[in-house]
């Protein structure tokens, strides 16, 4: 599902965010990506889902490189991916339900399919109920599940999730690692970067370790 090869992510000015960085994640598997701030985890992120490019080598997401996406297919790109982000990005004016609706009114999606596929979103993350309030109402975790039901709304093939849990209690926070083990349990790519060791210490997956901007350790997933 991912494949780098030798990726480097220089900035201008030349700090460099990434360095000879190769790994593979496969189709169905859920890894997570572990560092110090800084370390690259979120460049990792930012190059497989296109919002930056790589400066070396060879990025590959779903069989496609990823140097031969134009502009105008970044788009495309994005669709077959979720992402989630620590802070949420929720629009606080809309509704849990307009949120998770959004990504495809963009695509052009019907109304009668918008309805069931966000109604089966909020059904997965537990939120079937409260497609009719703001998240402004809710507590940290729930606006997590909404972010999650908004990313997953578009069935994607691969989730990116960057510090997701950053901002949550721990049992909230292994609830919505649980809420990452059904998808790739049902097939869905997930990799997840995150500072919390211990949490993820106790769950049975492959963990990555970048440190300053290098792939130091590939610990397998435990059977």
């Amino acid at each position: 599902m991912i494949r780098l090869t030798n990726v480097s992510k220089r900035y201008p000015g030349g700090f460099e965010a990434l360095k000879d960085v190769s790994l593979h994640l496969a189709p169905g598997e859920m890894a997570f990506l572990t560092g110090h701030s800084g370390a690259g985890k979120s460049t990792l992120l930012k190059l497989v889902s296109l919002i930056e490019r790589s400066s070396n080598g060879q990025v590959v997401v779903n069989g496609h490189n990823l140097a031969k996406v134009s502009r105008r297919g970044i788009p495309g790109h994005r669709r077959q991916i979720g992402i989630i982000f620590q802070d949420y990005r929720l629009l606080f004016d809309r509704t849990v339900f307009d949120n998770v609706a959004l990504p495809l009114v963009v695509a052009g999606h019907s109304a009668h399919e918008i309805g069931k596929r966000v109604r089966a979103a909020l059904d997965k993350v537990g939120l079937l109920g409260k497609e009719r309030m703001y998240p402004i109402t809710l507590s940290g975790g729930e606006q997590q599940r909404v972010a999650i039901a908004r990313a997953v709304v578009s069935k994607p093939a691969l989730i990116l999730a960057d510090e997701p849990t950053g901002n949550l209690d721990p049992a909230m926070a292994r609830d919505i690692m649980g809420i990452f083990e059904e998808f790739q349990r049902v097939g869905v790519s997930v990799l997840v970067a995150t500072h919390d060791i211990p949490l993820i210490e106790t769950l049975p997956h492959r963990i990555l370790q970048l440190h300053q901007g290098r792939l130091v350790a590939d610990v397998a997933a435990r059977p």
